[in-house]
């Protein structure tokens, strides 16, 4: 008989609970950190990154209802003779909105890809030998206040090669039932994922981390001409320059719950199906093109994947184990047909219904109460008797794409998700971008994550 213990640890995981532990490690030595800096000389001036040696660096395809808000935020925070955008073929107006908010445009000859624009832009505009650090932005994410100070901090470690942002899903916008049913469901796996596996996985005693997210992360350029962005065939970059980092041991991936930037996750199904296979594409796709080396990384990716497949399995049998286990009960009594009996045997010989419903319905609502805890956001506390179909719904489009990874290659085509303008009080106040640049920051609400990922598709 599996008890309930054994399907909560089935839902959990080893990952949560090794690199949880490792996030409460990283965060007693900060704390102690913190008490021992007033006895530490404080460091040079200048010593530290700041923003006048950041590129950022916006690839863009049919973004004219986003990019104008996401350029007056990061035009706050940093110069805007730092901000570029590189357009993959659009054709609508966000060439002409970019340059009238001040920023530096270039244009792909062709629709070429995220990556492929990425990898032109850098080389064309001169980023690695004119500036120390690059950010890579998506062109519907707004930069928060404080993400460069706490971002750009993690650089003091000359270990650290890139630095992954913390992903917020934007609020503020009007949604459907679907919608926020998906935006929330989103929310709350940054909200878990980042303050457990991201904290985790990053430090900088056991630094293994899969994705640095694509949505808002930074590199130092000096690393850029050892990774290459834009191998034929993959579906998305993040995950590909992310492995590239450890399997070529170019250094230590950075990230802290203070850089924080907002990204649009899909609120409808369709985009949200799309994105989220291609994300496990992307992910599979890379783990073909890196085999696995004798190295902490390999490991913990060997784990997760494991856990990743296991668990999928495990959330699609759940229908069917509760229908053979209800049946009965519904019914009046078991059916008759040979096949159901020999089937009811076999389930209530392993599993209770009483396990099923403690041992994956309570810790899921227990993440829930987490999540809703940790974003100060009860409204979570409303869906979640619908959160467990929605991980039955990430577990079919993940399995599924584990063959996709193996029979498709990217052609490098957009598809931008549906947008919606979020209304703010510096847009209002000054709806064009170039005439208010050191406008505050948009407050839309606090992501490949993917979990971050970048928001377009390559098809």
């Amino acid at each position: 008989m599996i008890p309930w213990w054994g399907l909560a640890a089935g839902v959990l995981g080893v990952n949560f609970t090794v690199w949880g532990l490792a996030g409460l490690c990283r965060l007693a030595g900060t704390l102690l950190r913190r008490r021992r800096r007033a006895a530490r000389r404080p460091a040079a001036p200048g010593a530290r990154l700041t923003v006048a040696g950041v590129a950022v660096l916006i690839p863009a395809h049919n973004e004219a209802v986003v990019i104008a808000g996401s350029l007056a935020a990061i035009m706050a925070l940093v110069p805007r003779a730092n901000v570029h955008v590189v357009s993959d073929g659009s054709t609508d107006d966000t060439v002409r909105i970019a340059r009238r908010a001040g920023a530096t445009v270039i244009e792909t000859r062709e629709n070429v890809g995220k990556a492929g624009a990425l990898a032109e832009a850098i080389e064309r505009l001169g980023l690695i030998g004119r500036f120390p650090v690059i950010m890579l932005l998506d062109a519907d994410t707004r930069v928060e206040p404080g993400y460069f100070e706490a971002g750009l901090a993690m650089f003091d470690d000359p270990d650290v090669v890139a630095v992954a942002g913390c992903v917020r899903t934007a609020r503020g916008r009007a949604l459907t039932f679907t919608g926020n049913l998906l935006v929330s469901h989103r929310q709350r796996i940054y909200a878990i994922g980042q303050r457990v596996l991201k904290f985790g996985q990053t430090w900088t005693r056991t630094n293994a981390t899969h994705i640095v997210p694509g949505f808002a992360s930074m590199y130092r350029t000096a690393v850029l001409p050892r990774i290459d962005m834009n191998p034929p065939g993959l579906v998305i970059e993040d995950f590909n320059m992310t492995f590239e980092v450890y399997q070529k041991r170019l250094g230590k991936v950075g990230f802290t719950l203070g850089a924080v930037a907002v990204t649009q996750d899909p609120d409808n199904f369709g985009d949200y199906v799309r994105q989220t296979k291609r994300w496990a594409v992307g992910l599979w796709q890379t783990v073909r093109r890196h085999p696995p080396r004798a190295n902490l990384f390999s490991a913990m990716l060997t784990v997760l994947l494991l856990e990743l497949v296991t668990s999928s399995l495990l959330f699609l049998a759940l229908p069917l184990l509760l229908l053979v286990l209800f049946i009965p009960d519904v019914a009046g009594g078991a059916p008759g047909w040979p096949v159901f009996a020999q089937a009811y045997a076999l389930v209530t010989l392993h599993v209770r219904p009483s396990s099923v419903l403690i041992g994956i319905g309570a810790p899921d609502f227990v993440l829930t109460c987490a999540a809703a805890a940790a974003e100060r956001q009860p409204r979570l506390l409303l869906f979640a008797p619908f959160y467990p179909a929605m991980r039955l719904v990430d577990a079919a489009i993940g399995l599924s794409a584990i063959p996709v990874a193996w029979l498709t290659r990217a052609s490098g085509r957009w598809r931008s998700p549906a947008r919606r303008e979020i209304p703010t009080a510096a847009s209002a106040a000054a709806p064009d971008a170039a005439a208010a640049p050191t406008a505050a920051v948009p407050a839309a609400g606090a992501s490949h994550a993917n979990a971050g990922g970048e928001s377009h598709a390559r098809t």
